[in-house]
């Protein structure tokens, strides 16, 4: 399934990405293809897995969970938690 991924936060800032259309079923499938196009883009990003998961995941402006299933079109889009004072 082909769908539009978005970036935003600290996460868009770390690796150079705002927008990117992958193809995946699952939110879970898109975590290894996004670290791909990171690296892609740029080989000393050092984002990893865990920092995708500890995203709140929304897909189509709906909370989503890892193993929620994708349909083509999709827009799923990553919020880094954020930390300050």
């Amino acid at each position: 399934m082909r769908v539009k991924v978005k970036l935003f936060g600290l996460l868009r800032i770390d690796s150079g990405i705002k927008e990117v259309e992958l193809e995946a079923s699952t939110v879970r499938e898109l975590y290894p293809l996004l670290l791909a196009e990171m690296r892609r883009r740029d080989p000393e990003c050092s984002l990893d897995e865990k920092d995708l998961r500890a995203c709140v995941v929304a897909v189509n402006e709906q909370r989503a969970k890892p193993g929620t299933k994708l349909s083509p079109g999709d827009v799923v889009c990553l919020l880094p938690p954020v930390a300050g004072g």
